[in-house]
């Protein structure tokens, strides 16, 4: 059911940490940054695809598949960050390209607050 709003396509950027390299850690961290981002992200009327990267330090399981059981239907694709020395770790990005009749709110949550001060409010 679409708003008769116009729509365009966003890409809408998030990133979190998580507590530690087991799954359940993982999966919370994961299902948490996804729906905070819907939850920032009213106007989205349909996500398009959903770009998932971790550090190299987080084995224990796929943050997709937590993603997929949060509820998101659309085509998803992991990949790892390159290991930078002195990038954050136990570091899990999404870039989630979605048809959006909202304005855009990028999200960081937790210890991936700190790589991009300028767009978060009250170190949310």
């Amino acid at each position: 059911m679409r708003n008769k709003t116009k729509t365009r396509v966003c890409a809408i950027r998030g990133a979190t940490t998580a507590d530690d390299n087991v799954s359940d850690a993982i999966r919370d961290a994961s299902a948490e940054l996804y729906l905070e981002m819907l939850r920032r992200n009213p106007g989205i009327e349909r996500i398009v695809s959903v770009v998932i990267s971790t550090t190299g330090d987080l084995t224990a399981v796929y943050p997709a598949k937590a993603i997929r059981e949060a509820g998101c239907s659309a085509p998803l694709f992991s990949c790892l960050e390159p290991p930078i020395e002195g990038a954050l770790p136990s570091c899990i990005r999404i870039l989630l390209t979605a048809e959006t009749n909202g304005a855009v709110s990028h999200t960081y949550l937790k210890g991936a607050v700190c790589l991009r001060p300028d767009l978060t409010k009250g170190g949310d």
